[in-house]
Formats: structure tokens, sequence, C-alpha cells
């Protein structure tokens, strides 16, 4: 068994692959927020590419803003900043890469001002982002800037020095500016409709609270390409750690296990230089919008679709709902008949043989996927992936049925328990608000305008998730899809 650091490298197994390039050398022209699971399943891995073929400029910092990310930081430096990724192929056979790419890892809270020298060196070109959907401080109800929490609203009022993401990138920006230096890119790499817009909107929005020029300035300079990502990446466990230590004879204290599949779809909108992303895989395009909308409105929208009548009917991973033909049949019909129609057409993509794929996906064992992964902050993801599908089809006279039968289902889950008992995996940081909601009057719900904005006073809806309601109540999840499917 080996621990896994630079110096360990050689020693690992064969079937190990591990950076030939030496990271000594490396520039880390990419500042990115949050180092976690996806990033480095993602980002991390396509500009470790890179750096093997030869690009040695684009090296990744990483900055962990949160006081959770403590434990990032800690064991980035035990191990010299390597990790280990596991690939799982559908098949069920596995591969493993270090990862190199990251070669420097900065913790807000320990030195806020290292941060902001780094962002404001000019030699960092992009700032990426992977800060979850609750991040941008967006109201999806209005578009507007309406961040809530605490770090943000602090450097809005002027604390000592910046410690949010908006105030770090805003500082940083600001010594640019008044340096004549160029500004970076931002990049965002989160599952958004629309990422960069929403990023342009957060972080203009906290500059021009701050200081209405800078905010000008920053409109007008920085550029925020749009992207869909792509990667089922698990959260690390326990059991990761020894699979990994196991299977490649690693001590890792922060491997990273994903499926196989990748995929990258980027603007190429880079005024201050970018890697050449497409030597490893990335497909850049004028417009993401088609591709995004079919990732977010098919993957991720049935990531909620499954997850919540998944829980309810005693199901804990993917694959159990995914390998089940009631399910499968939930879900293809939510895709084909309420999702496929709010789209454009994608280039160079068939859409039934991507639904299909996706069901192959998700019914991976072998990838051992989490239903409680996929509704941590339900009240975030709902309105960003399953929401506008429903409006597109309000207004156009489609289904809805399979989608208001997916909120009834999580009304039922904010209750507390699952059909068989156990306590539902609630994880959202307006959960008080909402338990509060659905004890008193589950109708109450579509009324909560943080989450449906005007969309829950649509009479249509409300009768459909009224009588989907009523439906899981007198039938269970099982018998409620059945019941829709039949």
């Amino acid at each position: 068994m080996t621990d896994l650091t630079a110096a360990a490298l050689p020693a690992l197994a064969a079937d190990v692959s591990v950076p030939t390039y030496d990271r000594a050398a490396v520039r880390s022209r990419i500042v990115h927020f949050g180092v976690g699971g996806f990033h480095r399943a993602h980002e991390a891995m396509y500009l470790d590419r890179l750096l093997e073929a030869g690009h040695s400029e684009w090296g990744l910092c990483g900055v962990g803003v949160l006081p959770s990310d403590a434990a990032m930081r800690d064991v980035l430096a035990a191990q010299d900043d390597l990790y280990t990724l596991v690939t799982i192929a559908p098949d069920g056979t596995s591969a493993a890469r270090v990862v190199g790419s990251i070669v420097d890892y900065r913790f807000v809270p320990d030195d806020p001002e290292a941060v902001v020298a780094k962002l404001a060196d000019p030699d960092t070109a992009i700032v990426s982002l992977t800060i979850t959907e609750g991040g941008y401080g967006i109201d999806d109800a209005t578009g507007d800037y309406a961040p809530r929490d605490e770090a943000t609203l602090a450097d809005l009022d002027g604390s000592a020095s910046p410690r949010s993401v908006m105030g770090l990138l805003t500082e940083g920006l600001r010594r640019r500016r008044d340096a004549g230096a160029p500004a970076f890119t931002v990049m965002s790499c989160d599952n958004i409709q629309g990422n960069g817009h929403v990023a342009r909107a957060a972080l203009v929005g906290f500059a021009q609270r701050l200081d209405p020029t800078l905010g000008e300035w920053i409109a007008r300079n920085v550029s925020f390409p749009n992207s869909m990502v792509d990667r089922i990446t698990p959260v690390t466990t326990d059991e990761t750690r020894a699979a990994v230590a196991q299977e490649f004879g690693i001590r890792d204290r922060w491997p990273v296990r994903s499926e196989s599949f990748e995929q990258w779809v980027l603007e190429d909108t880079f005024p201050a230089g970018r890697p050449p992303f497409d030597e490893v895989g990335v497909q850049l395009v004028d417009d993401v919008e088609p591709y995004e909308l079919m990732k977010l409105r098919l993957l991720n929208a049935s990531h909620q679709a499954m997850s919540y009548l998944g829980i309810l009917s005693g199901a804990h991973e993917v694959h159990e709902v995914c390998s089940d033909p009631l399910f499968v049949g939930f879900l293809q019909g939510y895709m084909h008949e309420e999702a496929i129609p709010t789209l454009r057409p994608v280039p160079g993509i068939d859409l039934d043989a991507y639904c299909d794929q996706l069901i192959a996906r998700f019914g991976s064992e072998a990838i051992r996927d989490t239903l409680a992964r996929q509704v941590v902050d339900g009240s975030d993801r709902l309105p960003k992936f399953l929401l506008p599908v429903v409006r597109e089809q309000l207004a156009a006279g489609g289904r809805i049925d399979h989608a208001a039968l997916v909120l009834a289902g999580w009304s039922v889950f904010l209750e507390g328990r699952t059909e068989t008992g156990e306590q539902t995996p609630a994880v959202d940081s307006r959960l008080d608000d909402l338990r509060a909601i659905v004890a008193d009057d589950p109708a109450a719900l579509l009324d909560y305008a943080p989450v449906f904005g005007d969309l829950g006073q649509n009479a249509r809806l409300r009768d459909a998730y009224l009588s989907a309601r009523a439906s899981l109540a007198e039938r269970g999840a099982r018998g409620a899809i059945a019941a829709l499917t039949a």
C-alpha cells in the first residue's frame, strides 16, 4: 500500500497512469473556486491531459472559500496536490489516473489577500467556478441579484477583506483595472441554464452595489462563456477510499470515482486567452444553449424525477430505480413527452439515442450513485431543471403530468418520512420554510415564490399537482407511477 505523494508516483502499480510532465514547471493560469469531486473528475482532468500534451502554462490554482474546504486544503497539502481519479466503464471495468493539474491551493480563511493577489496577477487568464446553483445569489423567480449567504452580505457591507466568491473576484478585477491589466475570463462550470449569463448577473450585480463604475467596467471587459458539463460523479465515501486502496494499492485520502462518460461543450469566448481545449475532447461552439437545455432538461431534471419518488418508495441508489421497468417507463415518458418538446435541435445529437444512453448510464450498478446526492438543495435545482419544462409545456398546451407527479413527490418528501418509515435525506437551505408550508397546507407549496415565482398560480399546474398528491396518498409512489403510465 502506497501513500499518494509526488515522491511515491514511481512506486505505483503499472496499471495506474501517472503524470509524466514536470509539475514544478507548470504555471497556474487558471484559478478555480469549488474544488470538489465533479471539478476534479471534469475540468481538472481535461487540463491534466493538456499538461501531458505539453501545454505547461495551463495548470490550476484551487481556491476554498467555505470553512468546510479546510479538509480539501489539508488533503491536497498532504498529497502534493495529487489525487486519484477512477473511472468506471459501462461494463464495470475501472481505470485509475493520478491527476496532477492542481499545482496550488489557497484557502480564503487562512489568507484572503493571497487569493486576491492571485486573481489580480496578470498571468491569471481564467477563473472557473463550481459553486453550485445556490452560490450565485440569483433569485430564480425574478432573475435579479439577491444574495442570501452571510459572507457575501458581509462583503457588501464593507468587511475588512473580501471572503465571498463574488467579493474576491470583484477585488481582483478592481486591482487589475487600476493597474491597467486586462480582465480575466469567468468560466462557470455549474449545472445552470445560461451559466455564463448567471455568473455575469451575479458578479456585475455584486460589483455595482459596491462601486457602480467598477461594475460597468466588469460588464464591458469580462467575458462569461456559457458551458454544458456532464459526468456523473458520486460523493467520495470511505467505501470509495477502501476500493481504491484494494484495487490499485493507493492510500488516497480523497480520491474521485466517476463514470467513464465525459462531455464539455463550451462557448469559445476567451479574450484573455485559453487552453487548446479542443485538443483534449472539449467541443468549442458559438452557441451552447441547445446542448445545455438538452442536458439540464433531460439528465438533470431526470435526476429530480427519479429521486423523490424513488426515495419515497424505499430505494437508495440510482441504479435501483433505473433498472426498474416501472421507473424507466416513467423517465422515458417524462423525457419524450414533456422535456424533448421544449428543446431546440441539437447539432450532431440524436435525442432518442441520447435518452437511451442516459437510462443506460443511470442504470450502471458499478457507479453506485445515490438518490440522496441528487436531492440536495432541491429548491435551487427544481427551478433550474424541471420548472422551465413545465412553464414551456403550459404555454404550448403540452403534457405536464409527469412533472406534476415529481413536484408532488417533492412535497411528500419534505414531510420527512418515506413510505417505509425512513427519514428522508432532506438537505436544503430553505428546508425550515418548506417544511412549515407542507405541514400547514401542501397546496400552498406552489405559492412559495422563491421556487415557483408566478408559475405556481397557473390553474392547470395546481390541478395536476393536487391530483398527483392525491394519487401518492392513495397508491404510494410506485402505484402513482403505474397509474400515470398505464
